[in-house]
């Protein structure tokens, strides 16, 4: 199982990161992927979801018109385009596999997880 988060860092309020994750074709095809987040002292938290097809995504509510999340099948890629980055938004970002085509937001969907990338945003 290969998953491999990366792009997190620290970054001002208002400003962009994009993380990437770097998977398998054998780990991700015909699987959803999903991005959840784990600030210090709290419960993972999902973040966005695409399915296999990435033409069908869920975004938390928190993260809505600031975030998008693609993929790229040819070359085994999710992505999580951060915009309008707030500090809030500090934690650790992992990557998912879903159980099939399209999963929701519940950690218990999802069969396989990356190492985490720190993404910190200061005020």
């Amino acid at each position: 199982v290969q998953l491999q988060a990366s792009g997190g860092g620290l970054v001002q309020a208002g400003g962009s990161l994009r993380l990437s994750c770097a998977t398998s074709r054998r780990t991700s095809s015909n699987n959803a992927m999903a991005w959840f987040r784990q600030a210090p002292g709290k419960e993972r938290e999902f973040v966005a979801a695409i399915s296999w097809s990435g033409g069908r995504m869920n975004y938390v509510d928190s993260v809505k018109g600031r975030f998008t999340i693609s993929r790229d099948n040819a070359k085994n890629m999710v992505y999580l385009q951060m915009n309008s980055l707030k500090p809030e938004d500090t934690a650790v970002y992992y990557c998912a596999v879903g159980l099939g085509g399209y999963s929701g937001s519940q950690p218990r969907e999802y069969r396989y997880w990356g190492q985490g990338t720190q993404v910190t945003v200061s005020s």
